[in-house]
């Protein structure tokens, strides 16, 4: 393991993830672990690879710690202790070189830091890291609560991506996630979402927002802007983010674009990661659809930006056009700058932070010729600013950080989770 820095003395807890690539779920875990430090608490964020674009933005009071993988037969041993069908499963895809659950083999190093550091709490985000949370602290046997986070509908990413490979997750979730403390959605509607796909009660998936407005968001908001599509006199901007995936649906953006396009000036710029072959595939399909409709010289694909809020503020409108989430925090950024949004109706998330169309139209998702004209109407009568700033404050650090020390320090919720029984 590497570290950076230790601080605090209220008592010790643990975030897990993957990496610190520029996504939403890593930002969130970055703010909220930044927010326990900041509260006197020991916050450790644990990465099983210390690679990716938030690495410059990891709070300076938080320790940085990097998962070592362990051997194929050790963490086959240490899978042992989860039950019968988690540990048959680790030790097949450890047979099949690991490609089906990637990370697992940081299972050793994770049981023996919460045998070492002892921590209240772990939190993890994501299936396959939830996964490994739940398996590590049942071979740690300490008395460190777990808490599984999701963060993206289920059930829409099903019947989103048919393939095998996501399909066969759900097992190994419904039977893991019955190890942990709590189970935790970042929305009302995708708690339902999670406990329908895993059979879990409703009563024990726990709803708690994303941690997106906190005290750093005025600071980031000030920052200068130095592009020239946003100067005086430029055509409106329409702007959207997220990396470049089929879950964005930024081909339906393309079309609606065009559309507006045609009746007025305009442009549109996408902010997200495009690194990867298949982000850059995907990244030259969407180049290709943008000459073929005629809008290539409007169109901008900028790449990842560590503080988007300056283009949001900016902007004359944004746009989410994804075909599911979870709760989209890149909606309620803009919304807290003030600026207007359009959304596609997707599971889940967007429907809850505009309640139901009264801060921002909802349209169909798919729906090129619906979307265009909400952004077409958008621009021409732009809604009133203050509501909708309002509205983003809702989903503060502040009540996201009260609801997790909650769970992490405080007595049992009795919405958790409990039975830890293997199966």
């Amino acid at each position: 393991m590497t570290t950076t820095v230790q601080s605090g003395s209220a008592g010790r807890i643990a975030f897990l993830l993957d990496n610190l690539e520029g996504g939403g779920v890593q930002r969130m875990t970055l703010v909220l672990a930044g927010e326990f430090a900041r509260h006197g608490y020991d916050a450790d964020v644990l990465v099983c690879r210390k690679e990716g674009e938030l690495l410059p933005i990891v709070p300076a009071r938080v320790r940085l710690l990097e998962l070592d993988p362990g051997s194929a037969l050790e963490t086959c041993r240490f899978a042992r202790s989860s039950g019968a069908y988690l540990a048959t499963a680790v030790a097949v895809d450890q047979l099949w070189s690991g490609r089906w659950l990637r990370y697992a083999r940081c299972l050793p190093a994770l049981t023996r830091y919460l045998e070492a550091e002892r921590p209240a709490c772990l939190i993890a985000a994501t299936p396959r890291v939830n996964l490994l949370a739940a398996m590590a602290t049942r071979a740690s046997r300490t008395p460190t609560r777990s808490i599984v986070t999701e963060r993206i509908s289920i059930g829409a990413k099903l019947a989103d991506q048919p393939e095998f490979r996501f399909r066969r997750m759900i097992p190994l979730m419904k039977r893991g996630y019955r190890l942990v403390s709590h189970v935790v959605a970042v929305s009302e509607d995708l708690a339902d979402d999670v406990a329908d796909q895993l059979s879990l009660p409703r009563a024990q998936v726990l709803a708690i927002h994303n941690p997106v407005i906190g005290p750093e968001f005025e600071v980031a908001l000030r920052e200068p802007l130095d592009d020239p599509w946003f100067r005086p006199g430029a055509p409106p901007v329409v702007l959207s983010a997220g990396r470049s995936s089929d879950q964005k649906d930024f081909v339906t953006l393309l079309r609606a674009f065009a559309d507006v396009h045609r009746q007025r000036p305009c442009r549109l710029l996408i902010l997200g990661q495009q690194e990867g072959r298949s982000r850059q595939r995907r990244s030259r399909h969407l180049l290709e659809l943008a000459d073929e409709l005629g809008i290539r010289d409007d169109v901008r694909l900028h790449g990842f930006v560590l503080n988007p809020f300056p283009y949001m503020a900016h902007a004359a409108v944004f746009v989410l056009s994804s075909r599911y989430e979870g709760l989209p925090g890149v909606l309620i950024q803009a919304m807290a700058c003030g600026t207007p949004v359009v959304s596609t109706a997707c599971p889940t998330g967007p429907r809850e932070i505009l309640e139901d169309g009264r801060h921002g139209p909802l349209v169909p998702v798919g729906d090129a010729t619906a979307l265009g004209k909400a952004i077409l109407e958008t621009l021409a009568d732009p809604p009133a600013r203050q509501p909708r700033i309002d509205r983003a404050r809702d989903f503060s650090v502040e009540r996201a950080f009260a609801r997790y020390r909650e769970l992490a320090f405080g007595p049992a919720a009795s919405g958790g989770v409990r039975d830890r029984s293997p199966s």
